[in-house]
């Protein structure tokens, strides 16, 4: 019952959309097709969560004559699909509620409200489908109109090529999962995935279906060096998109990878959980690099989710490392911590786009250095800002430190492990993740302190006002989210069990029946966390440091003008900038990760000129991977482009030997 009225909540997604598509012009569209999106959204948001909280109950499989005669499209509703709905849903309904407002002032609707709520129903569909073909197809119908999104405002300069490089990446990611599903079905061609479950690849096969996964999934979640379209593309895309993009969409290319490595491809072999977490390791370090050097807020924020991707990357190679090994226990706990930071992840990265984009409705300017003061002029915007801001720094009592933390506990059993190697890179990798965990904090520090604090830098940020009410509610929506899955993480973890249990074999303890709400995730002797205490701590320090201040120091201090650091001059000049706040990190690391040069325009005594200090960055991973494909790529056009003009007797013979290739591709395969 509950996939069946799934299948009819995407099906009225579809039919908005096509709705959309005739009547974009009229003014009451955007609010019709929002509210239509946002109902079907949480009808779907609950039905999704009411299957994940009773297990199997309400599981299902549903197939219908559509793709492929022979095959079907089949849909299955389990543990796995469920949660990923929750996410899917949770975020397409809190954008939708955005959409509302934001809506009103969107310059091209006719580009974006066609697709929007096809790209809602493209992601649903993705979770849902149980065959390969259907998994592809929908894959690529979310990535084709995720593109259109993206090339909405296609006129402003770079978001042409951003949407460009997305198709090119969508279109790699996709041949390479094609290439995994046709390894994982094998000669017989069972490609439902119950079939697959059946066929039991190879070592080799299975090592070789891993990688291709990878690189399909990988490119479309952002793990380095396949982040590529990340920085580009969701800055381009509208602020609510770009939420959608980089807190939902990149959830779901984590739901193929283990859908594909956890559910079908069997049991994992050990070296499977040394290369997938030190992947993770390295693009959460290289992720929250790269976002320190930025000062575009909403590209500092999609560098940043490559930084989040890899540290949910960290916890599946942990899980897999633990059950290749046979610790079930230990491969739930890893497991568990990736797939709740999933779901924390999507809520405060969406609440930090939302609030870039009330930034961009407000002043026009996505740069820090124009932008300052804006805490006077939109104190609601700033203060959901900030609580993204300290979640996604991975600071208590919200959401972001309790998944961190279930990683750390994960990385503390690796002296269990019994491979040498393991014992020596886990640590390695969980070092990785507390510097970047540190660095995160440091770059939120100067994307809040530049953005809303000081003075403003510009008269945009000068004239802002305060965002409309829907968008304000979709942001306080997911801040009280970040703050309750915060305090209260046991409700979370227990509705997750089904989850682990069905990949691993193992679930964590019940954590709703410990006392005070306290979740230990392996034994109370060796750890244990308490948000709720915690935050009551935090807000009765807090209230009881207020009221001494304001009870017995207001009355006997002397006011008098702050202390101005010996510059009087009230100019903004003598603020902070963003790039001063990062030069430190950047001496240190650009040399080697940005080949970063500092040039310095000192101007001699009695020169009146303005003194000036040019950093030039480069793109290490760029340079080195990208940039000579795409010569070789251009080079192989040009010889290949006399194949244009060759005679018809070597047309033939041209079709003659691939013929007898592909024959003998064919003889070797069976």
């Amino acid at each position: 019952m509950g996939l069946g009225w799934l299948l009819w909540c995407i099906a009225l997604l579809l039919g908005t959309s096509v709705a959309a598509a005739v009547g974009a012009r009229h003014r009451p569209a955007s609010t019709l097709v929002y509210g239509v999106c946002l109902g079907t959204s949480a009808v779907a948001l609950v039905i999704a969560a009411a299957s994940l909280i009773a297990g199997r109950a309400l599981t299902g499989e549903v197939q219908l004559p559509l793709g492929l005669p022979w095959l079907g499209a089949h849909f299955r509703l389990d543990a796995l699909a469920a949660f990923f709905l929750v996410v899917v849903n949770l975020g397409a309904a809190t954008a939708s509620l955005y959409g509302l407002g934001y809506g009103s002032h969107e310059e091209a609707p006719e580009r974006v409200l066609p697709f929007f709520p096809a790209f809602l129903a493209g992601m649903n569909l993705v979770v849902l489908a149980h065959d390969a073909f259907t998994f592809l197809f929908t894959w690529e119908f979310m990535s084709l109109s995720s593109w259109a999104l993206v090339m909405a405002h296609h006129r402003e300069r770079g978001n042409a090529a951003a949407g460009y490089l997305y198709l090119l990446m969508a279109s790699f990611g996709t041949l390479a999962l094609l290439l995994a599903f046709g390894l994982l079905a094998g000669p017989a061609g069972g490609y439902a995935f119950s079939d697959i479950r059946l066929a039991a690849p190879s070592a080799a096969i299975g090592g070789v279906v891993l990688a291709l996964t990878l690189i399909g999934a990988g490119s479309k979640a952002g793990i380095v060096p396949l982040h590529v379209w990340l920085p580009l593309a969701h800055p381009a895309a509208p602020s609510h998109v770009s939420a959608l993009m980089s807190g939902v969409m990149t959830k779901v290319a984590v739901y193929g990878f283990v859908r594909i490595v956890f559910d079908l491809l069997g049991p994992p072999d050990w070296w499977w959980g040394a290369v997938v977490p030190l992947i993770g390791g390295i693009t959460a370090l290289m992720g929250v690099l790269y976002a320190l050097m930025e000062h575009d807020l909403k590209r500092l924020l999609a560098y940043h989710t490559v930084e989040n991707i890899g540290i949910i990357f960290i916890g599946l190679g942990l899980a897999l490392a633990f059950r290749a090994s046979g610790m079930q226990a230990a491969a739930a706990l890893a497991l568990t911590a990736a797939l709740f930071h999933v779901f924390n992840h999507s809520l405060f990265k969406s609440l930090l786009f939302f609030g870039a984009g009330a930034v961009l409705s407000a002043t026009g300017q996505r740069d820090m250095e124009r932008l300052g003061g804006l805490i006077h002029r939109m104190p609601l915007t700033a203060f959901a800002f900030l609580i993204g801001s300290a979640a996604i720094s991975a600071l208590p009592p919200f959401n972001g430190f309790v998944s961190e933390w279930l990683t750390f506990q994960a990385i503390l059993l690796s002296p269990s492990l019994p491979q040498f190697l393991l014992k020596f890179l886990v640590p390695a990798i969980g070092a990785l993740l507390a510097l970047s965990a540190v660095l995160a904090a440091a770059c939120f520090v100067k994307a809040f302190g530049v953005s809303f604090l000081g003075r403003p830098r510009s008269d945009a940020a000068r004239d802002a006002t305060e965002a409309d009410r829907w968008s304000i509610a979709a942001m306080f929506v997911l801040a009280v989210l970040c703050l309750v899955a915060g305090i209260l993480p046991g409700y979370f973890i227990d509705a997750l069990a089904p989850v682990a249990e069905a990949l691993t074999g193992a679930r964590l303890p019940q954590q709703n029946e410990l006392d005070w709400l306290t979740i230990v995730p392996i034994a109370q002797s060796r750890s244990s966390y308490n948000g709720l205490l915690l935050f009551l701590f935090i807000a009765l320090a807090a209230l009881l440091a207020a009221d001494a201040i304001h009870r017995w120091a207001s009355a006997a201090i002397r006011r008098a003008p702050p202390w101005d650091c010996g510059f009087p001059d009230p100019s903004p000049m003598t603020q902070y900038t963003a790039g001063s706040f990062s030069q430190p990190i950047r001496r240190v690391f650009g040399a080697v990760l940005f080949r970063a040069r500092e040039e310095v325009d000192m101007p001699r005594p009695g020169d009146t000129r303005a003194a000036r200090l040019h950093v030039r960055l480069h793109d290490v991973l760029w340079d080195t991977f990208y940039v000579p494909t795409a010569n070789a790529v251009q080079y192989a056009a040009q010889r290949l482009n006399k194949a244009q003009f060759l005679t018809i007797r070597a047309y033939l013979t041209l079709v003659f030997g691939a013929l007898v290739v592909l024959l003998m591709v064919l003889a070797v395969w069976q």
